[in-house]
């Protein structure tokens, strides 16, 4: 029976807005993961059947099917094709469960997956900027307004009753864990430095911020509500950034000469109502692990989105995981959170803490816009 195994997973640093990666055309950021990639895993790209690349802004820059200028702009062969995937802030993570089906099926002997977003460049919301994108039959079942994450995690912290408090002292910790990470090098063998025109080489997530405090993090004005809880502080960070994988079967690994870093054991899809919008990752993680046969504490490591703190909060609350071991490196309120990017992002680094650590298990899980998530189960080869 085919399986689907990941060889090699890279990303690069995450810029923060306007940061030192927002000179750097996404197609060039996508451009120089896939070289990474290749070389890191001795690939010849000419053997890759295609380029599966999450990104969310389709248009401006990341217009064209961004994948197939990614191929070409990395000096490939013609020959590669690629295909773009927009399942909002998932994209990148849903472009893994795409290739992994196309493996197993047989469809693909070897295909990378990932995704890119520079939203330096294109600004978050600009495919819908000329109004309201959804049309009428939506409009009569959930009304004129637009889903915003914002306000859904306002509920959310309402609904789980998360303390503005909570909220600012998980990000406090999301900063904290995160710098230890780049202090002792954890992230180093996942980074694929860029170096840019003036010859400055990027090595590390720029947004990491240390020596925060909890006292600070409450000065800060709320988002989205005059008295509410989210702020800017215990929010995803809005970046750019770029992350491939690698997938293969065992049988085309061998044959050439690959060494499997780990299995996509289970990957699995839910959806839930489109506001609060970020809820989908409880069902998503429930049914994953039903699927798979194992339970809660069978997982050694997790990657839980962190778009506001709100969100694996309460995602901890509902499913029992051990807190200890979600997301050890910091997550997207350190190092930000390129959207189409992210999943291959929270991918390659959950992996790569998988190999150093000897965890078996690990899973992932990124809320989407539109009330969706992904869950992906890798065991360790």
């Amino acid at each position: 029976m085919r399986d689907a195994v990941i060889v090699e997973a890279v990303r690069t640093p995450v810029g923060r807005r306007n940061g030192v990666l927002s000179g750097v055309h996404p197609a060039d950021l996508s451009a120089h993961v896939l070289r990474a990639l290749v070389a890191r895993a001795g690939v010849d790209p000419a053997h890759v059947d295609d380029v599966i690349w999450g990104c969310v802004g389709q248009i401006g820059d990341q217009a064209f099917n961004i994948a197939r200028t990614a191929a070409l702009s990395a000096g490939w062969p013609e020959a590669v094709p690629g295909v773009t995937v927009d399942r909002q802030c998932g994209s990148s993570q849903q472009a893994i469960h795409f290739a992994a089906a196309g493996v197993i099926a047989g469809h693909y002997d070897l295909v990378v997956a990932g995704g890119v977003e520079s939203m330096s460049r294109v600004p978050m919301g600009s495919s819908f900027a000329g109004g309201f994108p959804l049309g009428s039959d939506y409009r009569a079942r959930y009304g004129d307004t637009m889903p915003n994450q914002g306000e859904g995690a306002e509920i959310m912290a309402e609904r789980w009753d998360l303390s503005r408090q909570r909220l600012d002292e998980y990000s406090l910790a999301s900063h904290e864990k995160a710098a230890a990470a780049q202090d002792t090098g954890r992230f180093d063998a996942e980074i694929a430095p860029v170096t840019l025109p003036d010859g400055t080489v990027v090595s590390a997530d720029e947004g990491v911020r240390r020596g925060g405090t909890l006292e600070g993090l409450a000065g800060l004005k709320p988002a989205f509500r005059p008295a509410g809880r989210v702020t800017a502080g215990n929010s995803s960070q809005i970046s750019d950034g770029a992350a491939a994988v690698l997938v293969t079967t065992s049988e085309t690994a061998a044959a050439l000469g690959l060494t499997p870093l780990v299995r996509v054991h289970t990957a699995v899809l839910a959806g839930d109502a489109p506001m609060p919008m970020l809820t989908a990752p409880i069902p998503a993680t429930l049914k994953a692990l039903k699927k798979a046969g194992l339970s809660i504490g069978d997982i050694g490591a997790f990657e839980c989105s962190e778009a506001f703190a709100c969100l694996p909060l309460a995602w901890l609350a509902e499913t029992g995981a051990d807190e200890k071991a979600l997301n050890v490196n910091g997550g997207a309120i350190a190092l930000g959170h390129p959207l189409g990017g992210s999943g291959a992002r929270l991918a390659t680094t959950l992996i790569h803490h998988m190999r150093a650590e000897g965890v078996r298990y690990g899973l992932q899980t990124m809320c989407e816009g539109g009330g969706q998530a992904n869950a992906t189960i890798y065991e360790l080869v």
